[in-house]
């Protein structure tokens, strides 16, 4: 096994369901002024997780140590699913989609199924997991299908020998920076991202990728990955950009700068931090989480691990505000709880009000002080924007929802 650098395995959305992706196209010609879509939607896992705000303190850690951030779907409540082809026939595979990694890789459950467009590199690819799991295998080249719109030739795939943390899925599909593979395969120095092929190969215009959420707790509960663009009928206003920031290890992944707010009093002054799809709830340097649990009055619950809070004190609450490039985005005070509805997932009491920021369990002054997870970006539009080194945040129908 290659030497590669090392991962967290700890990507844990919200504990409360599988996501699986049903392949959706905008309609279009195959040209590079497209974009394109997958659709997501929801459905419950019985099996939860124990412990998200542990599991998402610990890939934090991770991260600010300078790693890259991978996947453990059996730690992960929600994850968020694409049934890719691979090869001509395609052989349809179960992947998680995560935008803090970036190689592609099957293997894990169902076996490789080579075809006339199969070629092997010769190199082998290898990631190693924060928890100590790993991946490795042989690194091909092989047509992709993500849907009959997005048709990506000569993708460079691993197919894993061995592997463990997926839960039976059969694999990861990648849509992080190209920089987080580096040094993952022996021969090459890095390979190109799904994104960066679609993108050379004209299938879309620029390397961008836009997400939405929906709340799992809303009545529609659904999701979508566009390719190429953002969705301008999933937001209800401007998409406000702010580029990459400078600082590392932040400036290795999604990273920007940003201040938070609880009302009027500021928690954390400006600061690097990331924009993460991987990490369920928001986690915060602890010196500006002491400063939410005081404001709050929030008492930690050891069952969840999440501050948990009485009716009254969440009729008291503020909301919270991060600001990036002199733009305010304000998480409300239903933004700032775990549906209640799905407190059973997360090993919760019936009616039980839990808080959604967590702590990082080290002080501001990281390079990482905050990551905005699932719990911020499904109130938000986010855009993730390689072409122009930029992070975009637009709202949506949801962010001022009272469904949790």
């Amino acid at each position: 096994m290659v030497p590669s650098r090392s991962l967290s395995s700890l990507l844990t959305l919200p504990a409360l369901a599988f996501l699986s992706l049903s392949a959706s196209a905008l309609p279009h010609p195959r040209t590079a002024s497209s974009k394109a879509a997958l659709k997501l939607a929801v459905r419950i896992n019985s099996d939860g997780i124990k412990n998200i705000a542990a599991a998402d303190r610990a890939r934090v850690q991770a991260l600010q140590a300078g790693g890259s951030s991978s996947v453990n779907a059996t730690n992960a409540g929600t994850i968020y699913t694409a049934d890719i082809g691979v090869g001509s026939p395609a052989t349809y595979y179960t992947l998680l989609i995560d935008t803090g990694s970036s190689n592609t890789w099957i293997g894990a459950s169902k076996a490789y199924q080579p075809t006339s467009t199969s070629h092997d590199t010769g190199g082998q690819f290898s990631v190693t997991y924060g928890d100590g799991s790993s991946v490795y295998g042989e690194e091909y080249t092989d047509t992709v299908t993500l849907n009959s719109d997005l048709i990506i030739e000569n993708q460079s795939i691993g197919v894993a020998s061995q592997s463990s943390g997926l839960g039976g899925l059969d694999g990861l599909l990648g849509v992080g920076p190209v920089d987080l593979t580096e040094g993952t395969v022996s021969n090459v120095n890095e390979v190109p991202t799904v994104t960066d092929n679609l993108y050379t190969q004209k299938t879309i215009s620029s390397e961008v990728l836009g997400v939405f959420f929906a709340p799992a707790s809303s009545d529609d509960s659904s999701g979508e990955l566009t390719f190429g663009g953002y969705d301008a009928s999933k937001i209800t206003g401007n998409v406000n950009y702010v580029p990459i920031t400078s600082t590392s290890p932040a400036s290795g992944y999604w990273g920007i700068d940003q201040s938070i707010s609880y009302g009027t009093m500021t928690i954390l002054a400006e600061t690097a931090g990331i924009v993460d799809t991987g990490t369920t709830l928001i986690v915060i340097a602890s010196d500006a989480f002491d400063k939410y649990k005081s404001a709050t009055g929030g008492i930690l619950d050891e069952a969840t691990g999440l501050l948990q809070i009485s009716s009254d004190q969440y009729n008291q609450m503020s909301s919270l505000y991060f600001t990036t490039g002199g733009v305010a985005h304000e998480l409300t005070p239903n933004g700032q709880i775990w549906p209640r509805s799905l407190n059973s997932a997360i090993g919760g009491t019936t009616g039980g009000i839990y808080l959604v920021v967590t702590s990082s369990g080290t002080a501001s002054g990281s390079g990482l002080d905050f990551t905005n997870g699932y719990c911020f970006l499904e109130r938000f539009y986010s855009v993730y924007d390689t072409t122009n080194s930029q992070v975009g945040f637009a709202t949506t129908a949801y962010t001022y929802a009272t469904t949790n």
